[in-house]
């Protein structure tokens, strides 16, 4: 038998305490698969005292992470301990510089420094594996950059937070607010006490810069990323996509148009029936479409210990048979430079929901604007009161109005709603959510 793969674990969290179970619990099959034993030898956490219900007695600890990214006596380094910068960083760049591999589960460091690491292990030889960085046991890296390797991608879209699709699904089954979920969400370990990076979509945005660099062949720019997120999804929003057979989700999306690659994270409007809205709770799922295979769609555990555990100790495994590939499924050089599509954005239906004093006038105001701006409407519909919303003047009752256009352009929405809003036809801010037949 070959010589241990001598592992060091970088941040022992809810996922490096189950990489090291599973590493144990496994470890007959790990070695048969790998052809050779996996090891951990060195650890790196801020508090050696917490009880983690493992032992970590024979393991060499190291007070810097760095130190232990150096240290002669460990072959592939694990960073598991996140952030873009600092010591995830240092600690990665250490690694790979001196020639040892490196699994990360991280995808803030990936989507703002990815290529400078994927550049460093191609000088050094040193492998650089990330399947658990995007989509936790979904392998969706390995899919785009090897299994998926033949065919042209034109699209790729999915669930990649669940934290989100999680508050969304309660709020469909259950009909409560955004705050009331999230704050179950806290309650559970699904959300972080700060639940900004989730819910606002900065999470999906930095997973969906890592595929789209991975199916389009080009260098990753996270900021080129259009970002919305989840916190204006009201009760009223989910009822009435519901009414007209659609589910809200927080989608990723990445395509490639004839101006450049297009990466967008909003709420959208998806029909019940496509596979991509069927997922609910803390689930994830990736759709690809590729000229030749068709329409992919990988689903799974978005998130979690045992799940992320097990996308990292695949990467391992990878390291121990010698597996090399390139990170990005390209040489570096051979990455194009990340051109963005001209802002077209969205073209298709629109689900609107305003809230509009009942008056003489009003509704008529509302859409001259829409046509005046050739925006078809599908249909228009007036509900009930705005809930605890309180009337400007008391000859007013405040409606919501909920409008559904047919295909036009997100250019010419905006447009007409801040004509709308200017004219003071309305009240409060308006909400737009895209709907996709996807």
């Amino acid at each position: 038998m070959d010589q241990p793969l001598r592992l060091g674990l970088a941040g022992l969290g809810t996922v490096g305490t189950s990489v090291i179970r599973l590493l144990r619990e496994h470890e007959e099959s790990l070695t048969e698969r790998a052809g050779r034993p996996l090891r951990v030898v060195a650890v790196s956490a801020r508090n050696r005292n917490k009880d983690r219900g493992i032992s970590l007695d024979e393991l060499e600890w190291f007070g810097d992470a760095e130190a232990l990214a150096r240290s002669g006596n460990v072959d592939c380094v694990v960073e598991l301990i996140g952030g873009e910068d600092g010591i995830a960083r240092s600690v990665a760049m250490a690694a790979l510089n001196s020639g040892k591999s490196l699994v990360t589960a991280n995808k803030a460091l990936l989507a703002s420094h990815g290529l400078e690491m994927a550049s460093a292990a191609e000088a050094s030889g040193a492998v650089l594996a990330f399947e658990a960085a995007v989509g936790g046991g979904i392998p969706i890296v390995k899919s785009l950059r090897e299994a998926l390797a033949g065919d042209h991608i034109s699209r790729l879209f999915g669930i990649l937070n669940g934290t989100c699709n999680y508050i969304l699904t309660r709020m469909e089954l259950e009909g409560i607010s955004f705050a009331e979920c999230l704050a179950d969400a806290q309650a559970l370990g699904y959300a972080e006490p700060d639940p900004t990076f989730d819910v606002e979509g900065l999470d999906t945005a930095h997973k969906l810069a890592v595929l789209t660099s991975l199916a389009f062949g080009v260098e990753i720019d996270k900021d080129a990323v259009f970002v919305e997120g989840i916190t204006s999804i009201a009760p009223e929003d989910i009822s009435a996509a519901d009414e007209l057979g659609y589910r809200i989700k927080l989608l990723g999306v990445a395509q490639e148009t004839e101006t450049g690659i297009e990466q967008r994270v909003h709420p959208t409007m998806l029909p019940k029936d496509s596979n991509v809205a069927r997922i609910g709770g803390v689930t994830n799922a990736v759709a690809v479409e590729g000229d030749f295979v068709g329409t992919v769609v990988l689903s799974g555990p978005g998130a979690g210990g045992d799940a992320t555990a097990s996308a990292v100790v695949s990467d391992i495994v990878d390291c121990a048979r010698g597996f090399r590939a390139p990170p990005f499924g390209r040489p570096v050089a051979s990455l194009k430079p990340y051109k963005r599509a001209r802002m077209r954005r969205h073209a298709g239906g629109y689900y609107l929901r305003l809230t509009v004093p009942d008056r003489v006038g009003a509704f008529a105001a509302i859409a001259r604007c829409m046509a005046d701006r050739n925006i078809s409407l599908d249909s228009i519909v007036q509900r009930n009161r705005a809930p605890g919303a309180a009337p400007r003047r008391e000859a007013d009752e405040l409606r919501n109005v909920t409008i559904i256009t047919h295909d036009t352009t997100e250019e010419d929405v905006r447009d007409a709603l801040r004509t709308i809003e200017a004219g003071g036809d309305i009240v409060g801010r308006p909400q737009m959510i895209r709907i996709e037949a996807l």
